[in-house]
């Protein structure tokens, strides 16, 4: 069975995790699959079992957070290209 602590990690994970869906891309539906993979984790019981759950969900954030981070360096890139043919 799963301890207080546990069930609180897992819903401040799925929070976190709904909030960065907020700016992914529409057509991907972030928000129907991030439900669909915690429902379908809902019964679990085995502590081990949870925890390899909670650590994938903490791999899929800093994945989203490092797609974020790419588009924002992407997007800079793009709005402010080196000048490679300066007059030095």
């Amino acid at each position: 069975m799963a301890s207080k602590v546990t069930r609180l990690r897992a819903l401040a994970l799925y929070k976190e995790l709904h909030r960065l869906g907020r700016d992914y891309e529409p057509s991907y539906d972030f928000h129907r699959k991030l439900r669909r993979l915690f429902e379908k984790n809902r019964n679990l019981t085995d502590d081990e079992e949870i925890e390899k759950a909670l650590r994938f969900g903490e791999y899929i954030k800093n994945e989203t957070l490092a797609l974020y981070s790419l588009r924002k360096y992407r997007h800079l890139k793009r709005m402010y290209p080196s000048n490679s043919t300066s007059d030095t």
